[in-house]
């Protein structure tokens, strides 16, 4: 830990400086691929199950419980299932709706990744910017003391060479993420659309039921109390 810290602090302000951006990429690339690998952790199978039941329940004209399974989950995909059921009454529309959903859903899953791109990009600059002023300083030694010779800047140059090192370290670790990411979204997004075109094609066949079943009126769930005239004409 000592070691770590002396490589943090030595050398000048912009070489510290140059060091804590290096570090900090890195832990924000770290960051962002557990925060990705959470949120994608069982998602293809949530969305194919909560697919298959709705599909399921429109195939059997259970619109009530395609609705209901609809407002209870809590996948992202069911936003393309509101959207194809808001448009039930304009047949002619439900395409469209569920197009705009489903780009929706994937620009949110796409949404960190552009910073996993932008370190990949410029981390190596970065690293290379540190080791420029680090060799701008052994050279500045050099006119300082009028000393010259490999020992004299060979420790100034090593010093300087480890932020190009780090910078290419991050940068790769950011690219790796990111080309992980983008592929599984990438198999998501075609699982995706796939999906929407077997929801519009049912939604469209069975509008007439799914219309009647958003214009029925909801049961109240258990948890919700009875209203006080119904107990009240209970207890009469």
């Amino acid at each position: 830990m000592n070691e770590v810290l002396e490589v943090l602090t030595s050398g000048g302000t912009v070489m510290v400086i140059t060091k804590l951006i290096i570090l900090a990429g890195s832990v924000a690339a770290v960051i962002i691929g557990i925060e990705r690998a959470l949120f994608l952790r069982g998602f293809a199978a949530k969305a194919r199950e909560l697919h298959e039941q709705i599909v399921r329940a429109l195939l059997r004209g259970d619109a009530a419980i395609a609705l209901h399974e609809c407002d209870r989950s809590h996948v992202a995909t069911a936003a393309l299932y509101r959207a194809a059921f808001d448009r039930a009454q304009r047949p002619d529309r439900v395409a469209d709706a569920v197009d705009r959903a489903r780009r929706e859903v994937i620009q949110a899953l796409r949404a960190p990744l552009w910073v996993l791109g932008t370190l990949g990009a410029v981390m190596p600059f970065v690293g290379l910017f540190g080791t420029v002023v680090g060799i701008l300083g052994s050279f500045r030694q050099i006119g300082m003391t009028g000393q010259s010779g490999f020992a004299v800047v060979a420790p100034a140059i090593s010093e300087a060479l480890i932020t190009t090192a780090g910078g290419i370290a991050v940068a790769v670790e950011a690219v790796v993420l990111f080309n992980v990411f983008q592929a599984r979204i990438a198999k998501e997004a075609f699982d995706m659309t796939l999906r929407s075109d077997e929801l519009t094609e049912v939604v469209i066949d069975h509008a007439a039921d799914v219309s009647a079943a958003l214009s029925a009126p909801r049961a109240p769930s258990a948890s919700q109390p009875a209203p006080a005239g119904a107990v009240a004409q209970g207890h009469a």
